[in-house]
């Protein structure tokens, strides 16, 4: 479908739109892959963030996103805007023939995904979407294992995420805490741990959720539970809450098989706590060197991340996690939100 392959002979010409935390991940990353990648532009629309990273990166600066697609030429901008600026921010891109990487969630909202992927498809371009938890070694290594049959017929699984987020954190910026452009402690915290329930597991038949807004000044949630069935029958539940004092405390899965249980803990998801299997096998002899330490929930994907999006842009692979990936693990979120704000379980695929 795809038609634009950026040649080996240069570099790929990226800009970032937004300068807020997880931008740094981003910056950190094409700086990690300079090889490949070739920092053109910043875009920000508060003045005094650009000139702090003007004088960082000495790029051309810009507060409009439409002035620096006009001026520069781009191979692929990343948003790291407010989710609910994505699906404007990225249809400019596409029509203007530029590729898209947006972090997590991409939309607020299951129209403005959908309208995301048209419009990439319609451009020609693609709309990949950070899912970097994936690429992190305890995951990675849980996939494989799942993959291979090793639990044979999974039953239950659990996943914690246990997290803070002050006051002072949704005060920060007018955005933050709302539905429109930000979306709760489910679709922004825990977005990446909603994706596991799909990419893991697989398929989900049907969902109940409880959110509450125990303790923050915000519109969204900071605690909610939704309860799992999946089309194979397991069950499990997604317990979340940004009130754990006094810091972040936990990120986990715990599956229970036929065959096997494991745990995987940490701050992130970072901790294999418990490996065990029926039938033993030989890469469980390392399995505690897969672990690694963090002290952010974030993890260490970003530059593993990118190197599938050159991969891809470079025309040798198909990407990981793109427009349509990203919409699946959207689907249960706002599955999620329908639950708790109906009282009623809420069966998947949504009616598109």
């Amino acid at each position: 479908m795809i038609s634009r392959v950026v040649a080996s002979d240069r570099k790929i010409r990226i800009a970032i739109v937004g300068c807020g935390r997880i931008s740094k991940r981003h910056f950190d990353a094409i700086d990690a892959h300079a090889d490949d990648l070739e920092l053109v532009s910043v875009c920000d629309a508060d003045p005094s963030v650009l000139a702090a990273h003007d004088e960082k990166y000495n790029v051309p600066m810009y507060l409009q996103l439409n002035e620096m697609i006009e001026n520069e030429e781009l191979d692929l901008v990343v948003l790291c805007t407010p989710s609910g600026l994505h699906a404007r921010q990225a249809e400019l891109a596409a029509k203007h023939g530029i590729n898209v990487i947006t972090e997590k969630p991409m939309a607020t909202n299951w129209q403005d995904g959908l309208r995301m992927v048209k419009a990439c498809d319609d451009a020609r371009v693609r709309l990949f979407v950070v899912k970097q938890n994936r690429r992190n070694n305890t995951l990675r290594r849980l996939k494989q294992t799942i993959e291979k049959g090793r639990f044979g017929r999974i039953y239950m699984v659990n996943i914690n995420v246990f997290w803070t987020r002050p006051q002072e954190y949704y005060d920060s910026a007018k955005w933050r805490g709302t539905w429109e452009f930000d979306g709760g402690a489910f679709m922004n915290q825990a977005s990446h741990y909603v994706d596991l329930l799909d990419w893991l597991i697989g398929p989900i038949e049907s969902l109940q959720a409880y959110t509450a807004t125990l303790a923050r000044n915000i519109e969204v949630e900071d605690t909610g539970v939704v309860s799992v069935k999946w089309r194979s029958g397991a069950l499990g539940s997604l317990n979340v809450t940004m009130l754990t004092y006094p810091k972040n405390f936990e990120g986990s899965i715990t599956i229970l098989g036929e065959k096997g249980t494991v745990r995987i803990g940490g701050v992130a998801v970072n901790e294999i706590e418990h490996w065990e299997f029926l039938e033993e096998a030989p890469e469980d002899k390392d399995i505690k060197n897969v672990n690694y330490k963090t002290s952010s929930v974030y993890g260490f994907g970003h530059p593993l991340y990118y190197e599938n999006v050159i991969e891809v842009m470079r025309g040798r692979t198909d990407p990981e996690t793109d427009g349509r990936e990203g919409l699946r693990s959207l689907e249960v979120l706002i599955g999620t939100y329908l639950s708790a704000r109906d009282g009623k379980r809420i069966s998947l695929p949504l009616d598109h």
